[in-house]
């Protein structure tokens, strides 16, 4: 385990200067700092005396939910302590909000909760942490989203452009030939590979029309404007980017009296639980968020073992259930 006198040899300063560092004192610059933050992490310091407490990681939420089995964050969370907490470590979980990620360096943050790795679930584009990880000497995982160029950096997740060609490649042996793609709007890294995919899947199908691709921020501009749109233009299934939305253009259909799947065929992206519980039960794109998340772990130690890896991508799976049929004659 490093000492303050390594850090310190390191860097040519004294001692007292690397404990003012590590401790926030008004009297060190900003790069001293940074430099010392930076040397104990690659170090290996920690403030921990040996046998204190377990070795501590971090799993980091914001933008989902976690708490309940019904949850998208849930079984990630289940995975990744399965293996984690086996193995000696106790795991924080942190609600992550932007005023966190504006007050303190990520490596900072991480040397300071003496935090040997962390893994994020729900970053959007403008996280101002991801900036951070393109430099950051902590191991780290990122659940849906990627930082290139750093080896201390690995991005987890499902093979998206596997599930969208799965499920088009489904509707179009179903008959389908146009077919419309719904989406939450393009913020987060995780739906703009999911419509890259989506449009690379149609084109590969023989199907490319990138018309038919509508996406929002709002849920109810989705329902309210997207989806009828969708609708006008003729499609005769609707591809959403996750289940929820999925799940609510079942809604929508059911009160405006369009015919779930004898009118339209929907079809969903995750496999939520509920998805088997919805009129009609909704047929959809599995990735296994258990499996996700003990992924997530193996990245995350391998990370501090030394090995670097940049990607690490799970099979998705077609679950096919009764929202998708044929497309309505005449509009094949």
């Amino acid at each position: 385990m490093a000492t303050l006198e390594d850090i310190a040899k390191t860097l040519g300063v004294s001692k007292s200067t690397v404990s003012k560092a590590l401790n926030g004192a008004l009297d060190v610059s900003d790069a001293m700092r940074r430099a010392v933050v930076e040397t104990a992490v690659e170090l290996g310091y920690s403030r921990l005396r040996r046998g204190e407490e377990a070795p501590r990681l971090a799993v980091f939420i914001t933008n989902m939910d976690y708490a309940s089995p019904e949850d998208f964050g849930y079984d990630i969370l289940v995975g990744f302590r399965k293996l984690a907490e086996p193995a000696g470590y106790q795991v924080s979980v942190i609600p992550l909000d932007y005023k966190l990620e504006k007050s303190i360096a990520y490596d900072q943050y991480m040397l300071q909760g003496n935090y040997l790795g962390g893994l994020f679930l729900g970053l959007s584009l403008d996280d101002p942490w991801l900036r951070d990880f393109e430099t950051c000497r902590t191991p780290t995982v990122l659940y849906d989203n990627r930082v290139s160029g750093n080896p201390r950096v690995t991005y987890v997740g499902a093979d998206n452009a596997e599930g969208m060609f799965l499920a088009v490649q489904y509707l179009k042996s179903l008959g389908h030939r146009k077919i419309g793609y719904l989406s939450s709007a393009l913020g987060a890294y995780v739906y703009q590979q999911r419509q890259q995919a989506f449009f690379q899947a149609m084109q590969e199908n023989g199907l490319c029309d990138q018309a038919l691709a509508r996406d929002s921020y709002f849920f109810s501009v989705c329902m309210e404007e997207h989806l009828p749109a969708l609708l006008g233009l003729g499609c005769t299934a609707i591809l959403c980017s996750h289940d929820s939305l999925a799940i609510g253009a079942l809604d929508h259909c059911r009160k405006t009296g369009i015919r779930v799947p004898e009118d339209v065929s929907i079809l969903g992206f995750d496999d939520l639980p509920r998805c088997q519980g919805t009129q009609p039960p909704l047929t959809t794109i599995r990735q296994d968020r258990t499996e996700l998340g003990k992924s997530a772990y193996c990245a995350l130690s391998s990370q501090m073992e030394g090995v670097s890896l940049s990607t690490f991508l799970l099979h998705t799976e077609l679950v096919t259930r009764s929202s998708c049929g044929a497309p309505p004659r005449g509009k094949i």
